[in-house]
């Protein structure tokens, strides 16, 4: 496996410290092909004007997050810009102070594209569309020297953000943007800065916002949603794909004591959800992350909201075997014994790379150790990947450190304790059958 170590760092110590990594995630995928698959259309149709909103709901530690981070690259490497936020006590889609606010400041600082996967993509966007203008006009044949040049570019600045200004609060979003180029234009970076402001949701007062810019119109609580599309419609013109945000942590929601909060914050999820599918956004996809308790509690989940319980619930007709992947809500298999092996490999591989050291977990290393990661009481239905991951990187880091002893050892056993006998390779253990070791 070839890797950067400074990737190889990331994703070791992110998955020991039990969060997502945000690079690198290709390097220990597996599984999740159905879902991601499931979602790569709903992109294709969102790539054709269209629109899409899904939940991702697994347990604590079920690849629910990878998931939605390993999506982020994907979109991106298809020419969408990505924005992704988790839910908190003052990161919510709705609140009394901000906190509806702080989600969009949240996506928008951590908006993303290819040339800038990490965040913070807003100015160098602004700058390739007001360039790609610039350009046009500069192969129409009007140099950069023409006394006109600055008067056609503005002109067909306006012209590309015309069809904003027929959006909800487009007129003020759109006379931003000509803010942000004429400042561009003169060299002025303090009142660009202030355009970036305005457009990150920055701007607390409308007074504020009048006297930098001389726009009456903030960004807030109740409006944020309007204006993801408005940045979606002006990104298309800029010349990528759409916008996809991902919202995770709605557990966050169900956590709120207050019932009338809370049912304005699923009230806001309905009317997202009704104007994606509806058909009244375009090269928009939303994608939003919880358990399976938040999504299906009938007293403070999204199910306890009823509109949105009668839209969601499942049918009839699919079950826990036979799942619905065309279905608004994904819920996420286990991974296999199988999977969750090969996992162990990829991640055995990356710690040897950064450690400088030829690996020394064999084949039956890994699968002695996930099936006894299975054996332990409950781990049935309740470990996780996240758990596992954890476990191996720390065996992993004690191995490197005492390289004297076995896998088993580090793990209390003296030797491989198989079903059938040591060496015996037929039935390891249930769900081990197909192994070839």
């Amino acid at each position: 496996m070839q890797i950067p170590k400074r990737i190889a760092a990331g994703l070791i110590n992110a998955l020991k410290g039990g969060v997502v990594p945000r690079t690198g995630l290709g390097y220990i995928a597996v599984g999740r092909t159905d879902e991601i698959n499931a979602l790569l259309h709903d992109v294709a149709i969102a790539e054709d004007g269209g629109a899409f909103f899904r939940f991702i709901v697994g347990k604590f530690g079920s690849g629910k997050s990878f998931l939605i981070q390993t999506m982020r690259q994907h979109v991106m490497d298809r020419g969408f810009a990505s924005a992704d936020a988790d839910l908190s006590p003052e990161r919510r889609l709705m609140g009394t102070k901000g906190q509806g606010l702080a989600t969009y400041r949240e996506l928008m600082r951590s908006l993303s594209v290819k040339a800038k996967p990490d965040g913070g993509a807003l100015s160098l966007i602004l700058e390739k569309w007001i360039n790609g203008v610039r350009g046009e006009v500069i192969a129409d044949g009007m140099t950069p020297d023409n006394a006109f040049f600055d008067a056609e570019v503005e002109k067909r600045i306006y012209a590309k953000i015309n069809g904003l200004e027929n959006m909800v609060h487009g007129f003020d979003f759109a006379a931003v943007i000509i803010t942000y180029y004429r400042a561009f234009r003169d060299g002025n970076d303090e009142r660009q800065s202030k355009a970036v402001r305005w457009l990150r949701g920055e701007y607390s007062t409308r007074t504020e916002a009048k006297h930098d810019l001389g726009i009456n119109v903030i960004i807030s609580d109740d409006n944020w949603y309007d204006y993801i599309k408005l940045m979606t419609a002006f990104l298309v013109n800029a010349g990528y794909k759409g916008l996809v945000i991902m919202i995770d942590e709605l557990v966050n929601i169900m956590k709120i004591s207050n019932s009338i909060t809370r049912q304005n914050n699923y009230e806001k999820i309905l009317m997202m959800y009704n104007d994606v599918m509806q058909g009244k956004a375009s090269y928009l996809g939303i994608i939003m992350g919880g358990t399976p308790q938040c999504v299906e509690d009938t007293r403070r989940g999204v199910f306890s909201y009823e509109a949105l319980r009668s839209r969601l619930e499942r049918g009839r007709y699919a079950t826990d075997e036979t799942h619905d992947m065309l279905a608004p809500i994904i819920r996420l298999n286990p991974l296999s014994y199988e999977e969750l092996t090969v996992l162990m490999e990829k991640l055995s591989e990356i710690h040897a790379l950064l450690y400088d050291y030829e690996p020394k977990i064999t084949l039956e290393d890994r699968i002695y150790f996930v099936k006894a990661e299975f054996e332990r009481v409950g781990a049935q239905t309740n470990v996780t990947p996240r758990e596992m991951i954890r476990d191996f990187i720390e065996l992993l880091n004690i191995a490197y450190q005492h390289p004297e002893k076995t896998l088993p050892q580090l793990m209390g056993e003296d030797e491989f304790k198989f079903a059938e006998g040591e060496g015996d390779n037929s039935e390891n253990a249930d769900g081990f059958e197909d192994f070839d070791l």
